[in-house]
């Protein structure tokens, strides 16, 4: 009898263990099913046949008949990761090493009687470029809170390197904007039929970082380990869907980006900065248009500087003491960027899935309008003609060449280059 109830315990807890372990295996397969992994990556080899020399504008003359230089570039990795919590509970992250990232370290030299030393051993950055927690009501209604992209502009809201067909990010847009722009803040957005919204409230630009070659470019950057947020901003965008293969969408931000900065000054009614905010306006219209065999993008970006005067004026006057990490240049009333590309897929008419594209591309942009009473920087308005091929072998690889020409006012000399990059985007998952 002790044997028969010794074995049915026995049974009873194989079966139990049996269950628990089936249990486990669904929760993990479940908890598996939840998490994304993904990621792009792009590396470059680029050849410019001008002078990179610092002088190449202001004594233009000099460097007519310069060697080129070529460079190797790793200008993006990242690592992207997301998990659905349930319950419209979710999060993301991206993490991105730009140029190769950052090797530093310390070291103790034996050649050198044993002292300390710190070196460098490659440049790069590394960035936390998306850190979110999102809650969905509904298609239409999401929150997300956390570190955000602004996808003001085309390549901010497409910046993964199978979205565009430059070797590098597009000239114009990287230029003039922060690219990718990305900020912590609180995003309200959804989808309803053949629309898409999005509204975010963000701390808005710092513009002791604006300067005449990228116009607010740097101004979502911090040199301190926190992002002053003195001032709040505003962005939004909305995108269109209603013909099949066609996207046509709006953009634009606006802040006051005057005295947001680690330390705030009072000024008095009689000091001429008294009632400056430097408000920052930009807007954007892209589009995109792809069908089998050819495929057509552009965009029109156009920002205003309010105060743009005194914003210079302050810029050039700030100390130069060792370690300020602000640029000492004036700063644009307006700049500008208007850029088309097209592609024509030369293996659509074939039975393979690969793709093959000719493109062209035109860049006509300007970093510096310079407020009344300012003197023009005339280098800062380029044409750039691109022109070269992309093949996918698979749908998120792509192989790029291409050749272009950078052109200025004819007191300059022309910038031409080769390039080829070697990119991927997608999902392991």
């Amino acid at each position: 009898m002790s044997r028969i109830i010794t074995k049915a315990v026995v049974c009873t807890l194989l079966m139990g263990a049996a269950t628990i372990s089936v249990s486990a295996q669904q929760d993990s397969s479940a908890k598996a099913n939840r998490l994304t992994i993904g990621g792009y990556g792009e590396a470059v080899y680029k050849y410019n046949f001008y002078s990179d020399n610092v002088f190449r504008y202001s004594h233009a003359d000099r460097y007519a008949d310069s060697r080129g230089h070529g460079r190797v570039d790793l200008p993006h990795a990242v690592l992207m990761l997301g998990y659905d919590y349930g319950h419209g509970w979710s999060m993301g992250t991206e993490i991105e090493f730009e140029h190769g990232g950052v090797e530093a370290a310390v070291e103790k030299e034996t050649e050198e009687t044993g002292e300390f030393e710190q070196e460098v051993e490659r440049g790069g950055e590394v960035a936390l470029e998306q850190f979110w927690v999102q809650k969905s009501f509904s298609p239409a209604l999401n929150i997300r809170a956390g570190h955000i992209v602004v996808p003001v502009g085309m390549t901010n809201n497409s910046h993964l390197p199978t979205q565009f067909f430059t070797v590098y990010r597009p000239e114009g847009e990287n230029t003039i904007l922060p690219c990718t722009w990305h900020e912590t803040g609180v995003s309200l957005w959804g989808r309803a039929g053949a629309w898409r919204y999005e509204v975010q409230l963000l701390p808005a630009l710092n513009s002791n970082l604006f300067n005449e070659a990228g116009w607010i470019h740097n101004g979502s950057a911090s040199p301190y380990e926190f992002r002053p947020a003195n001032s709040l901003a505003g962005a939004f965008r909305v995108d269109w869907i209603g013909v099949r293969g066609l996207r046509m969408s709006i953009s634009g931000y606006a802040g006051n980006t005057f005295n947001n900065d680690i330390t705030t000054t009072v000024y008095q009614e009689t000091s001429k900065y008294y009632g400056a905010t430097g408000t920052v306006l930009v807007g954007a219209f892209d589009f995109a248009f792809k069908n089998k065999y050819f495929m057509v993008r552009g965009n029109v970006d156009y920002g205003y500087l309010d105060d743009a005067d005194l914003v210079s004026t302050r810029n050039k006057n700030q100390t130069t003491m060792t370690g300020n990490p602000y640029p000492h240049t004036p700063v644009g009333r307006n700049a500008y960027d208007i850029s088309h590309e097209v592609g024509l897929n030369l293996m659509a008419w074939s039975s393979t899935d690969q793709k093959l594209y000719l493109f062209g591309r035109y860049d006509q942009y300007d970093s510096y309008v310079p407020a009344e009473g300012f003197a023009d920087i005339e280098w800062t308005a380029r044409q750039v003609l691109t022109i070269g091929v992309n093949y996918f072998p698979l749908p998120k690889i792509a192989v790029k060449a291409e050749w272009g020409l950078r052109r200025f006012s004819s007191q300059y000399n022309p910038e031409p280059w080769v390039a080829v990059g070697m990119t991927w985007a997608g999902f392991f998952n």
